[in-house]
């Protein structure tokens, strides 16, 4: 009896600790799950800018979550040496509902719209004291709070650069003369060899005359040694 209870509860433990294995599994891909399709915002490819002194300028951003939003809280603030200043906030109740956007900054306006996930603003007639890195946070209850924040930089200048466009029109130009050497040594080829052909069917000419001529000659000459050559009866 005593062999028959300790292989029963060692076989017990075995289930309990495949059982605890699976769970933790299961665990593990419901969270990879999760963290895949999770709340994400971007300011796009170009993460950015370099724009004029007085000029107004687009601060983009966008959201995405795989399973839905629910009371989506967003705000952007302003890098201020280390000290984040909010520039708007609002929430978003549902998908394709528009948000009621409180503006805590003059020159910014909110262009953004839920229904195409975009909460991007702008900002106008912008100083040098705007250069700097521009802060967009999103926060999901849906996803259990989850958040995200991504940063769009801002550099204001008083003119913007030329494009020295010295070494394009170098190598444009050098490929255009290659181009035009290609292009006039194929024609002089082609009018040399037109020159050679006929040369060639000139000379082959000449010849078959000359050997026709040759014969002609041969044979008159032949015909009349022979009627000479023949004796009167």
């Amino acid at each position: 009896m005593a062999s028959v209870d300790k292989t029963g509860s060692s076989v017990s433990g075995r289930l309990r600790s495949g059982d605890l294995l699976h769970a933790g599994l299961a665990a593990v891909l419901l969270l990879g799950a999760w963290s895949v399709g999770g709340l994400e915002v971007s300011t796009g490819k170009v993460s950015s800018i370099e724009a004029m002194n007085g000029s107004t300028v687009l601060l983009p951003c966008t959201y995405s979550s795989c399973i839905g939003i629910k009371d989506l809280y967003f705000n952007w603030k302003y890098n201020n040496n280390g000290t984040l200043l909010k520039l708007c906030e609002a929430e978003i109740p549902t998908e394709e509902v528009e948000p009621k956007v409180h503006v805590f900054h003059d020159r910014v306006e909110f262009v953004g719209s839920s229904k195409t996930n975009n909460i991007s603003i702008l900002l106008w007639n912008i100083t040098f004291e705007d250069e700097g890195e521009y802060i967009c946070f999103a926060k999901n209850p849906k996803e259990k709070n989850r958040n995200h924040s991504a940063i769009f930089t801002l550099y204001v200048v008083d003119q913007m650069k030329e494009v020295d466009n010295t070494l394009t029109v170098i190598i444009v130009s050098v490929l255009g003369g290659v181009l035009g050497l290609v292009i006039i040594l194929m024609v002089i080829k082609a009018v040399v060899l037109h020159f050679l052909r006929n040369g060639n069917e000139k000379t082959k000419e000449c010849l078959v005359s000359s050997s026709g001529n040759d014969n002609t000659e041969n044979g008159l000459t032949g015909a009349k040694a022979d009627n000479k050559g023949t004796p009167k009866a």
